[in-house]
């Protein structure tokens, strides 16, 4: 099956990409993963997806489509996949569409995972890190034993920069704006497939795989 995965930041997509492509037997394709990689190797396109980020620019919807696409042309890829992360936005997806359309392959289904503002917010807001070993916590849904210290090493527990409300918030209105309407965008093609993301990682899978079970019927 060829899926793409989309989701409003804290949502989950990472996770449950990375479960539903193991029960799929296909790989998990991250633009987010592919823009590192290519920038690691020193690729041409690497060089021009640099060039944006460092300036502070988001990477054009061309550019994207040319990193993603080519990773689709790779031999594991061939009899399906999983996107996290690309298209999140109605060009992006236009460009998709175009460039599957000459292998002769289309997309069976998306899935939307969906969650309120207020629970992504409270989601992402009480996120810690341990700078030392990595580990990360929950100040509500996995609190450390001892408050702003690591279980693990004892280390201090830090925030991310882009976990803060007004991060959050300004992210949330971002996918309202650019990614909401390729919702409609595929639903008017029969493709879109909501799923509720609230609730433990197996909860949410298990309602992924019931959405692709009706497709597959």
């Amino acid at each position: 099956m060829r899926i793409v995965l989309i989701g409003p930041p804290g949502a989950g997509k990472g996770t449950q990409a990375r479960v539903l492509a193991g029960l799929l037997s296909v790989p998990a394709i991250s633009s987010g993963d592919l823009f590192r990689a290519e920038t690691s190797r020193g690729t041409a396109l690497g060089e021009l997806v640099q060039r944006h980020t460092d300036a502070g620019e988001l990477v054009p919807d061309e550019l994207t489509a040319a990193v993603v696409t080519g990773r689709l042309r790779e031999p594991d890829a061939a009899d399906g996949f999983l996107l996290d992360g690309f298209p999140r936005t109605v060009g992006q997806a236009e460009l998709l569409e175009e460039a599957l359309g000459k292998d002769g392959t289309v997309i069976d289904a998306v899935l939307a995972l969906g969650l309120p503002d207020e629970e992504i917010v409270q989601r992402l807001t009480g996120r810690r890190l341990c700078p030392a070993c990595g580990t990360t916590v929950h100040t509500v849904f996995s609190p450390p034993r001892v408050p702003d210290r690591c279980d693990g090493c004892v280390g201090p527990l830090v925030r991310r920069a882009d976990d803060t409300e007004e991060t959050v918030l300004r992210r949330l209105a971002l996918y309202a704006e650019q990614t909401v309407p390729l919702l409609r965008w595929y639903a008017a093609r029969d493709l879109l497939f909501p799923v509720d993301a609230a609730g433990t990682v197996r909860e949410v899978s298990d309602r992924m795989s019931s959405a692709l079970a009706a497709v597959a019927r």
